[in-house]
């Protein structure tokens, strides 16, 4: 913990019972009343991926299905995988003692729809150097009481094109329920995102467009990432509109940093997180209901917060070309922000607005000195233009001299009279 913030901090602590964090152990539906089915039919589904043709269809019927090997499609190319509803037809991986994954595709043009996933030991859906993905009406869950033991990523495309994400829903993983990295050309829509760290991530991606959604009772609702030191770099170009981030105050249970294998930098999220950006290039954030999320319900971050090394190639660590605007903001009553985790005790000790007050907007205010030796110009370029801004509450921090010299201020009309044209395309994908 830094040392400027313990003193009020030990004052903060005995607050924090009355404004405990929304947990959810729901699931979509309960599994247990479909039919197991019998290793013979577990078995013709296995063999009908290691045997799928292109242009072929993998029907899985109605049932629960206790799998104890990864279901894999290589290289295969307009393939479809489809169950009877997501309430029908049900995958567990349970029982599965190699791999990661529950269901990994690498191939171009596929779809898995209608269908569930349960407790695999990594990721639950995995597809990775793909070119045209849909996901629809996919459920990928884990029922362990534990949280710790669930697997990473619940629905997860890597390093693909094309990626479509609807109706689906996600829960309970450790570290991003909807997860796209390093990919392009995004739409994720229509699907809800609960109980997990992250609900919804993307990660070192161009070209996304997130709407729709629901992302509510995770640790963080939604997150847009540049991670240093990926085969990708910085992506740029991300909407986020329409959505309903809601209650997004679950404790992070995300395996630490440098706690074995699986650690990644979603532990450092503080529960009670709406949207956050952090070294995010070209992002909008428009007519979304950003509601009781009790820390702050929009970050605006440059990776300097994380207190890691920033020197990467062909990566920046700033925050840069955001545009805010037009969406509804809700605090709840009686709710401090984090003290887990450092920023949220940032938050809630350095704040303009006094100790413990939830925030609407928190800029770290970190700019690129290159480009100018004060803030006042905007350097990197940070639009904000809500309706009633005055009666939100909006802090923008001055961190460029350490923890022992930590500011806030309320100046949010140094970040207004300006706009950021975020341009995505995602005409690839009507066809999808």
């Amino acid at each position: 913990m830094r040392k400027s913030l313990q003193t009020v901090f030990v004052l903060l602590v005995s607050l924090a019972a009355f404004s405990c964090g929304s947990s959810t152990t729901e699931q979509s539906f309960d599994s247990s009343r479909l039919t197991r089915m019998s290793q013979e039919e577990v078995e013709k589904v296995v063999e009908a991926f290691i045997l799928a043709e292109d242009s072929s269809t993998i029907e899985i019927p109605e049932g629960f299905y206790e799998l104890s090997t990864q279901l894999i499609l290589d290289n295969r190319k307009s393939v479809t995988i489809k169950g009877a509803g997501m309430d029908k037809t049900v995958l567990s991986f349970r029982n599965l003692k190699s791999g990661g994954e529950g269901v990994k595709i690498v191939g171009n043009h596929i779809t898995v729809e209608d269908l569930s996933i349960e407790d695999a030991p990594g990721d639950g859906l995995k597809a990775q150097h793909s070119d045209g993905i849909t996901f629809r009406r996919v459920n990928v869950t884990w029922t362990n009481g534990d949280k710790s033991k669930n697997g990473t990523y619940a629905i997860y495309p890597v390093q693909c094109k094309n990626v479509l994400i609807d109706e689906c829903i996600a829960s309970h993983s450790k570290d991003a329920g909807i997860y796209v990295g390093q990919s392009e050309n995004i739409i994720v829509k229509n699907s809800l995102a609960f109980g997990n760290v992250a609900g919804i991530e993307i990660e070192n991606s161009d070209n996304a467009e997130v709407f729709g959604n629901t992302a509510r009772d995770n640790s963080g609702g939604i997150l847009v990432f540049n991670l240093p030191g990926l085969p990708k770099s910085d992506g740029k170009g991300t909407k986020i509109y329409d959505n309903d981030i809601l209650n997004n105050n679950h404790e992070n249970f995300a395996t630490p940093l440098g706690d074995g294998p699986n650690g990644n930098t979603v532990t450092m999220i503080p529960p009670g997180s709406g949207v956050v950006l952090l070294a995010a290039k070209e992002v909008e954030i428009f007519n979304n209901r950003i509601h009781n999320n009790k820390t702050t319900g929009v970050a605006i971050a440059s990776y300097q917060v994380t207190g890691f090394p920033t020197d990467a190639p062909n990566w920046s660590p700033y925050t840069t070309d955001v545009f805010v605007h037009d969406n509804s903001y809700e605090r709840k009553a009686l709710s401090i922000p984090d003290l887990s985790r450092e920023l949220g005790q940032l938050i809630s000790v350095h704040n303009a607005y006094g100790p413990a007050k939830t925030q609407d907007i928190i800029y770290d205010g970190i700019w690129d000195t290159g480009l100018s030796k004060t803030i006042d110009s905007n350097p990197m370029r940070v639009c904000i233009q809500e309706k009633g801004m005055e009666n939100l509450h909006f802090t923008r921090f001055y961190l460029m001299d350490g923890e022992d010299n930590i500011e806030s201020f309320k100046d949010y009309q140094l970040f207004q009279n300006c706009k950021v044209d975020v341009t995505t395309d995602v005409s690839a994908l009507a066809g999808l």
